[in-house]
């Protein structure tokens, strides 16, 4: 199983809610971090904010998903920053607006590669490294959004299908290679994403225990991890409601 004390361990996306909280408990468990993020301000003061009260060793570094030629030198960057690199957490993402979508194909664009083309560029390249080392692991935030395609955030769930169907084959790939890979499913989570909807989703959860339930799954070795766990059943319900009902529900 995937030991986190001593671990080096790359976030990105790591100025986000979850992996914000992710990284605490992280660290609280003997990891160090490479903490990396659009905004590298943002990254360092959430780093320092983890050496003063969980006595952790965090860097940072600024990383833009969608900057493909850069995801070899960040693999570089925070390799030399930890001394290695033996885990990588992956929470890049945007919910985007359906409406703007439908209307804009630029938008479009926008919302399936920062969900899905560009995670999955770097996770490709994470995933040959840990390969030829023999051992690491991967997990990255995909969404109960990509258990089927509804029409109120269909270019969202969309990407998030693309990225656990990815994450799915990645993981049969590497099984028996000493790399495990974890695909984590959010339900509604109360975060910068989500703030200021006008009508908040239902079982919406607040982002410190499904932070706890990722890094339980990490340390667990699960291969699919529904946070909260609730939603494993509820998804489980919505993918039997049959196409020719399902079409016609206001979700």
């Amino acid at each position: 199983m995937p030991q986190i004390r001593g671990a080096n361990v790359l976030i990105v996306g790591a100025t986000s809610t979850i992996a914000r909280h992710a990284a605490g408990e992280l660290a609280a468990r003997g990891a160090r971090l490479h903490l990396a993020a659009r905004d590298e301000a943002d990254a360092e003061r959430i780093g320092r904010d983890l050496e003063v009260r969980r006595g952790a060793e965090v860097s940072w570094g600024p990383f833009e998903a969608t900057d493909y030629e850069d995801h070899e030198r960040l693999l570089d960057g925070a390799t030399d920053a930890m001394g290695g690199l033996d885990g990588l957490l992956v929470a890049v993402g945007m919910l985007g607006d359906q409406a703007r979508a439908d209307a804009d194909p630029g938008h479009l664009r926008d919302v399936i590669e920062v969900n899905y083309s560009a995670p999955a560029s770097l996770i490709a390249a994470a995933a040959n490294r840990f390969e030829a080392q023999g051992e690491g692991w991967i997990a990255a935030l995909s969404s109960v959004a990509g258990d089927r395609g509804r029409s109120s955030n269909y270019a969202y769930g969309s990407a998030k299908a693309g990225l656990t169907a990815f994450l799915e084959g990645l993981r049969g790939r590497l099984h028996g290679g000493g790399v495990h890979v974890l695909t984590v499913k959010p339900g509604p989570t109360d975060t910068k994403m989500t703030f200021g909807m006008d009508d908040p989703p239902p079982l919406m959860a607040e982002p410190e225990p499904v932070a706890e339930r990722i890094v339980w799954a990490i340390k667990e070795d699960k291969d699919v991890c529904y946070a909260p766990p609730i939603w494993r059943y509820v998804m489980a319900a919505i993918r039997l409601i049959p196409a020719s009902v399902f079409k016609k529900l206001d979700l």
